[in-house]
């Protein structure tokens, strides 16, 4: 019996979840079908953002966004700006205030140098060069990637194996602005509330949509349409997930089993 089985007892009409190493996919199961990766998107976005980065387009210490805050503010979610609107709800790097209206703003200054739209930017600095040819950005950089799970599947293996801007990709999955807290979605307030450049960090956070298996440099994301990718570095294994349903309480459950399931089969030493 494989781990990915306990997918077909989800409460959802559509599931796809690949497991994948470094070298390629190690199990799928689902529909390989084009579904919206809502905020799974922010990971896209943030690579794009360390590739201008990379090729100095941008430099993460500049100002951006709300005054007093920069590109790694944006970034590591501490700009203060609200969730979807300009709003101040604190200064910068003093909360952990998830922000969707936060990288639409750093999708804004990022075009500012490079011109074009944000769409073509990732397509160029991202899709195209890993192949993730079924996806695409149809609507905002914080939350609108449509694509396969096979897609998933190659951002979770280049997020294993860095090949673009491989020199930030340990700064980008380090805590920023350590000790600060704030609320993750859906799993309410968490202190610290540890974040890296893009990447959600999982640390010692509980309760968490990662597995108890999952090790505390475990990075990635989940989104509100009932999606996620976590890349866990010790485990070199990553694992992503698209649905056809929001998330709720039902993905707060099922998730952390399958990463345990998953990690047992194909880590079992993994802690």
């Amino acid at each position: 019996m494989s781990a990915l089985d306990i997918v077909s007892t989800w409460p959802v009409n559509t599931a796809a979840v690949a497991v994948v190493d470094a070298k390629g996919v190690r199990d799928r199961t689902g529909p390989d079908v084009a579904l919206p990766w809502a905020s799974v998107t922010k990971l896209l976005t943030a690579l794009t953002v360390l590739v201008a980065v990379d090729r100095g387009d941008v430099t993460l210490d500049e100002p951006a966004g709300p005054e007093g805050a920069t590109v790694r503010h944006l970034l590591a979610h501490t700009s203060g700006v609200a969730f979807d609107d300009d709003s101040r709800m604190a200064a910068p790097g003093r909360k952990r205030v998830y922000s969707n209206r936060g990288f639409e703003l750093l999708a804004d200054f990022v075009l500012t140098r490079t011109g074009g739209t944000f769409a073509e930017l990732m397509t160029e600095s991202v899709l195209r060069p890993l192949g993730m040819g079924g996806t695409r950005l149809a609507g905002s950089p914080a939350a609108g990637a449509i694509g396969p799970v096979s897609d998933l599947a190659l951002l979770g293996q280049e997020l294993l194996d860095p090949t673009l801007a491989p020199d930030l990709m340990a700064e980008a999955t380090t805590v920023q602005f350590p000790g600060v807290s704030g609320v993750l979605p859906g799993f309410g307030r968490q202190d610290p509330n540890d974040w890296g450049l893009g990447f959600e960090i999982r640390d010692g956070k509980q309760p968490h949509w990662t597995g108890s298996r999952n090790s505390p440099a475990t990075f990635g994301h989940f989104g509100r349409t009932g999606t996620f990718l976590w890349v866990d570095p010790r485990a070199r294994l990553a694992v992503g997930c698209l649905t056809d349903r929001d998330f709720g309480d039902w993905a707060a459950e099922v998730w952390p089993a399958l990463s345990d399931a998953v990690l047992a089969e194909h880590r079992p030493e993994a802690p």
